[in-house]
């Protein structure tokens, strides 16, 4: 039986009549919204490299998952993407909009600016999964994870 992987375009298009999706002008979200769901797509998207090292303890694999699912290691990422000027000028934005942002919740093992980082970084994600960019969005993710020594 072969194995088939849905494109992401076909993926995009299955989401939204699936789900029956609206239209939403991604501008209209708050920078907090779109890292709220940013938070849930990297995470999904670190799940699923460190899946990919072969079946393992839960417990082991949620280890590996959370020394790079919280705001110490996403501020490292971005800060290296924006030191070695990776994002373009509308990631930037988005970025820092993000970051800015004035949010409710404070950081609980982390420091304000890594939190805030962190968060400009989620928005970041989440602006690029919400705009269909995957093929961006892994690309970001991995330059990052590679950029801090977390890529194999």
């Amino acid at each position: 039986m072969e194995e088939s992987i849905m494109s992401l375009p076909e993926f995009s298009g299955f989401f939204k009549d699936t789900l029956r999706l609206k239209e939403v002008d991604i501008k209209s979200y708050s920078p907090l919204a779109l890292a709220y769901i940013g938070d849930a797509v990297y995470e999904v998207i670190i799940r699923t490299k460190v899946m990919n090292h072969g079946s393992t303890q839960v417990n082991h694999m949620h280890k590996s998952s959370a020394r790079l699912v919280n705001a110490k290691a996403q501020a490292d990422i971005v800060r290296k993407l924006l030191e070695e000027e990776e994002l373009t000028p509308e990631e930037v934005a988005v970025y820092k909009r993000g970051r800015n942002a004035k949010s409710a919740t404070t950081a609980k093992h982390a420091t304000m600016v890594d939190y805030r980082t962190a968060t400009g970084f989620e928005a970041l994600c989440g602006y690029l999964y919400l705009n269909g960019s995957f093929t961006r969005l892994t690309e970001l993710v991995g330059k990052g994870l590679e950029k801090i020594g977390e890529l194999e």
